[in-house]
């Protein structure tokens, strides 16, 4: 029990010099964030080409004032520095780390091109691009989790272990960071909304790694915890800049890869099933257009049909919040009484 306490401890230690270091970095962001502006530019197309005259009504007014973005570049700095300097474990932190620097690499590549990019492609990477880069990190990692750490089993709630062999367990691996990258991006549409959802997420994992006692692992899921604290200290409404794709990717990354380090890649759909909301509502609007040619809800992904639907952004997201954090219980639950941990 004392070294239970004593990691705990530790891991704490490590939140809160995050939390601590992201708040010292990030008026530094924001002092060049705002001298070399930074700007978001506003989506004008869905991804079959089609008008957001619903979205960008109900939006209008953050992009009346100067917005920026990339601020997950705080969180990549804040990140690498706690886990190279103070958890620095091959087995344990190398992969979640590289799979969280490698997708924010990706998203930082398409905030910048948003930024200072000029005529139709200004939107940033092509959608196609995005997918290939993050399905090279989630390949490599894979193989680093299948061929170095020797894992090639995934764990299923009250039925045991499954091996799928290498190449099985690498296809799974490069999903569920292709997966959660994605969903992260697409969550990200309101101020706090990822911010707060990832917070609960990463703590849920953070637990379930303290009981299984990956203790390094735990850490590097409380580091997380602690930039995004920060974060969303500055991004309740009104925000004051947005994560980007930088930050959106690299959690997504990074979360796809602690799901599989803690062998609960199957409770992923469960801790963050508002990233399985959030996503699958984009899917079905997108398929019900492109079939049916006609949309399921009034503005896609769900948060902007609830704020079509008259609930106020903050309204939304607090609501989307306390969903998260049941979800996250649940999740937990669910890996101890299954054997899991």
């Amino acid at each position: 029990m004392k070294d239970l306490s004593n990691e705990i401890f530790y891991g704490m230690i490590l939140a809160l010099g995050s939390f601590l270091l992201a708040m010292f970095l990030t008026p530094i962001y924001t002092y060049f964030a705002y001298k070399f502006k930074f700007w978001k530019k506003q989506k004008k197309e869905t991804l079959t080409g089609e008008a957001l005259p619903i979205m960008t009504k109900l939006h209008a007014h953050k992009f009346k004032r100067a917005f920026p973005t990339m601020a997950g570049i705080v969180g990549l700095v804040t990140v690498a520095v706690v886990t190279f300097s103070c958890n620095w474990v091959r087995g344990w932190t190398w992969l979640p780390l590289a799979a969280f620097l490698g997708g924010g690499f990706i998203g930082l590549i398409d905030d910048l091109i948003n930024v200072f990019g000029s005529g139709k492609g200004a939107a940033g990477l092509r959608a196609p691009m995005k997918m290939f880069l993050i399905t090279i990190v989630g390949l490599i990692g894979g193989w680093f989790f299948a061929c170095k750490l020797n894992m090639t089993s995934v764990a299923v709630p009250f039925l045991g272990d499954f091996d799928l062999g290498v190449v099985g367990i690498i296809a799974v691996f490069t999903f569920a960071v292709v997966a959660t990258s994605n969903a992260v991006n697409i969550t990200d549409g309101l101020d706090g909304l990822a911010g707060g959802t990832m917070i609960l997420a990463y703590g849920a994992y953070g637990a379930i790694a303290v009981l299984q006692g990956s203790w390094e692992l735990a850490a590097f899921c409380f580091t997380v915890v602690g930039w995004l604290l920060s974060y969303t200290w500055f991004n309740i409404p009104p925000a004051r800049f947005m994560m980007g794709d930088t930050g959106s990717f690299a959690l997504g990354a990074g979360l796809g890869v602690v799901a599989m380090q803690t062998d609960c890649f199957l409770l992923l759909p469960v801790i963050g099933i508002l990233l399985v909301v959030e996503a699958g509502s984009s899917l079905i609007q997108i398929f019900s257009k492109k079939v049916f040619h006609r949309k399921i809800f009034i503005s896609a992904p769900i948060h902007h049909h609830f704020e079509a639907k008259g609930w106020g952004e903050a309204k939304v997201v607090m609501r989307f919040w306390v969903i998260a954090g049941a979800a996250a219980l649940l999740g937990v639950f669910i890996a101890g009484i299954s054997g899991m941990i």
